[in-house]
Formats: structure tokens, C-alpha cells, sequence
């Protein structure tokens, strides 16, 4: 009797592994997927509680009086001090709201630039800039260092006449300012130990003004601190022309 070839019986053995080796790399299924439904409305006879209507929340524009006109709506021609300066000539002793400033605040203001103040004593922190309404132009954004690490941040825009225009002002207790964009985000202490608070300052079109569109309560991060941004690298640096 015949003996059977070798070569269909070592074929059979390898078929298997064929398609096995054939399968590497591709997908499995996971098993069938559930279906997917939609939000069930609980007790839908049940009257809910009237939602009054939000408040903007933020300060509401405002012409700063008191200074020369720019040209070609360039902010980079404001003096940042001089600004601030008017501002308190045009909302003196005002200790709350927008303008609100210790009066310590106010008078380290009022000397700034003067001889016998050191620079660092001046309160009005380096500017920034940055396209922040989207019309491509620079906004000017300003801190004012307050007591207790609280800071008054605040930002502007000039109109086709050349008037300076605050859009956004908010006094926090700051961890950090940030520019990301063309938000303005403040981080502040969420009251919760080990997370803080973020906010984004967006522009509205509609109000003229900016206006905190986004919160969000993060844990504080246990890596470094975020790497600081140079004016220079803001949309351009102080003084630009």
C-alpha cells in the first residue's frame, strides 16, 4: 500500500497558521455595542423654577477721558501710566466696582514717574498686547497691583477717532494672567483646597465689551509653573509703533 506525500499533510498544518499570521494587526470585535438613548426628562409635570435673565457680568464700556487721540486706532501710542492716571482723575476716591482702588493704590499712582519713586513702587504692571475684538488691531491690557496679591485687570481698545476705550476691568485675587487667543483668562483660587478657578474673558460684539464666557474649576497642576510670555511675543511690544 502507497504511503500518502508529505506535502498535503505539512500544507493542512500550515493552513492555520496562515491565517492566523493573516489576522496580525487587524481588528477584533469587542462584542456588541449597547444602544444608545437619549436623555429621559424626569417628572415632565413638574413646573421648574423661572431662570431670570443673566447679567452680562462684566464692566460695561467706557470712554477714558482726558487723553490725546491716537492714530490709525494704534493703542501702542498710550502711555499705560497715563491712562491709568486718568482714569483716577475722571473716578476719584472710589473704593469699590470697576475703579475701586485703596487709596494707598491710588496714591503710589499718582507718583508714578515722579522723582523719589522707585520704578518697581509703581503699581501698573508692563502692558500687554494683543488682537482681542478680531478687527486686527492691538487691545492694550493692564494689571494694577492691589493689596492682599488681588489685581485689577483691565483692557482697552481705540475707535476709529483715536478715543481710548476700556472694555474689560475685574479686580480678582489673581494666581496668573494669561493671554491665549483673543481671551483674557484669569486663574484665581477656587475656594476649594487644591483646585482654582479659571475664567475666560471673551470679547461681545454685541455688548462692546469683555465679558467672562467660560468657567471652569481645574485641580491645581503639580508640575511646573506655565512658562511667562514676554510682551514681545504678545502681538508686539511696548512702545511699538
Amino acid at each position: 500500500m502507497r504511503k500518502p506525500s508529505p506535502a498535503p499533510l505539512l500544507l493542512a498544518a500550515l493552513l492555520p497558521l496562515a491565517a492566523a499570521c493573516g489576522n496580525t494587526g487587524g481588528l477584533a470585535s469587542a462584542g456588541p455595542t449597547p444602544t444608545a438613548s437619549g436623555p429621559v426628562h424626569l417628572w415632565p409635570e413638574r413646573r421648574g423654577a423661572e431662570v431670570p435673565p443673566a447679567d452680562p457680568g462684566g464692566a460695561p464700556p467706557e470712554y477714558v477721558r482726558g487723553l490725546p487721540e491716537v492714530t490709525g486706532q494704534n493703542v501702542h501710542e498710550v502711555d499705560p501710566v497715563a491712562l491709568v492716571q486718568a482714569e483716577l482723575r475722571a473716578h476719584p476716591d472710589i473704593s469699590v466696582g470697576p475703579d475701586g482702588m485703596p487709596e494707598e493704590t491710588a496714591a503710589a499712582i499718582r507718583a508714578c514717574g515722579k522723582a523719589g519713586q522707585a520704578p518697581a513702587a509703581c503699581p501698573v504692571r508692563q502692558p500687554y498686547y494683543r488682537d482681542l475684538t478680531g478687527n486686527g488691531k492691538d487691545e492694550l491690557v493692564i494689571g494694577i497691583e492691589l493689596p492682599d496679591k488681588m489685581m485689577s485687570v483691565r483692557a482697552y481698545t481705540a475707535d476709529p477717532d483715536g478715543r481710548i476705550n476700556r472694555i474689560m476691568a475685574t479686580t480678582e485675587t489673581v494666581i496668573g494672567v494669561e493671554l491665549a487667543g483673543q481671551d483674557v483668562i484669569l486663574r484665581v483660587p477656587s475656594g476649594n483646597p487644591g483646585y482654582e478657578l479659571i475664567t475666560a474673558w471673551s470679547w461681545d460684539a454685541k455688548q462692546r465689551t469683555m465679558l467672562p464666557e467660560r468657567e471652569q474649576i481645574v485641580r491645581v497642576p503639580a508640575g511646573p509653573a506655565p512658562q511667562e510670555a514676554s510682551p514681545s511675543a504678545s502681538a508686539g511690544a511696548p512702545g511699538r509703533p
